[in-house]
């Protein structure tokens, strides 16, 4: 098997296993997770960077105010992502969480033609008004919105599209975003500190380690993700990308015996429709134009 395939994988199955992880830090304030994840990440990012010698892409991100402005408002939108998800996963709700990327590449594909200009095929808008039919349904089901799905959808869908008209690969950009929410991050964690109610060095050897991890939970599948967009091609990601949602739900319904009733059943099937659509639509598509399968996901 292709080696960037496996890599995919490995950066699939562990953004598909966080929600364990996470759980692991229930007992500490997502806000506080968030911070720390944000701080160790820099630094195992920085660590990554100095390794590589890679400065000149972050310099010239720095130099670049349009950049600059970019990566401001991506860095907003990934850190509500991240609040988000980690306090939902606590909260119980890793099976809403799923819904939230399993609608995520029909969303992104919507703000492109929206945003971009790009023009979708007649499947492609099937599969979108599947996708549509179905969270509206699950908004019945619900009683509400599913908000923390389309909130996750959202933010990830609108990071994407920043990230795809910034200048910044992968690692640079993720390391200027970290670098952005450092002092905000530290500056809330010192105050916390203050306030008798911070987690780091109180809690135990094991809560520190793992609020270390988190920064790593972040670094290694995007480092992974990134060497995969590089060597895979772009129908395969497009395929295996459904791995961390699925191993999402799962973990959801099964290990934490979240509640999953027929109806709700019925408007994940729905969706789950939209996707099979779109990627049955995709395949042939790439099949009858050769060079529709090239590309490089690496942001």
């Amino acid at each position: 098997m292709n080696r960037g395939i496996w890599y995919g994988l490995g950066a699939y199955v562990i953004w598909g296993v966080l929600p364990i992880f996470w759980k692991l830090l229930q007992h500490v304030s997502s806000p506080q997770v968030l911070g720390h994840r944000i701080i160790w990440s820099f630094f195992f990012l920085l660590a990554v960077m100095l390794v590589r010698k890679r400065w000149h892409g972050l310099r010239t991100g720095l130099r670049d105010k349009r950049a600059l402005v970019l990566y401001a408002v991506s860095t907003l939108l990934i850190g509500v992502n991240w609040l988000t998800y980690i306090w939902a996963v606590n909260a119980g709700f890793i099976v809403e969480t799923s819904l939230g990327y399993f609608i995520n590449p029909l969303l992104s594909i919507a703000l492109g033609t929206i945003f971009l200009g790009e023009r979708l095929r007649r499947w492609q808008w099937v599969a979108i008004g599947l996708a549509t039919s179905g969270v509206i349904y699950l908004t019945f089901v619900y009683g509400t919105l599913p908000w923390i799905a389309l909130c996750l959808a959202l933010t990830f869908g609108f990071y994407g599209l920043v990230k795809k008209v910034a200048p910044l690969g992968s690692l640079d950009g993720l390391t200027l975003e970290t670098g952005l929410l450092l002092v905000p991050a530290a500056v809330f964690l010192v105050i916390v500190e203050k306030g008798g109610q911070g987690a780091f060095l109180h809690l135990g050897g094991k809560t520190d380690l793992l609020l270390i991890l988190a920064g790593l939970m972040t670094t290694v599948p995007l480092l992974l993700f990134t060497a995969a967009a590089r060597r895979a091609p772009l129908s395969v990601i497009g395929i295996i990308q459904y791995v961390a949602p699925s191993m999402q739900f799962c973990i959801g319904v099964l290990i934490y015996h979240e509640p999953f009733s027929r109806q709700r059943f019925l408007g994940f099937a729905i969706v789950w429709a939209a996707l099979a659509v779109f990627v049955v639509e995709g395949w042939a598509h790439r099949r009858s134009v050769p060079d529709a399968g090239g590309g490089n996901l690496a942001e």
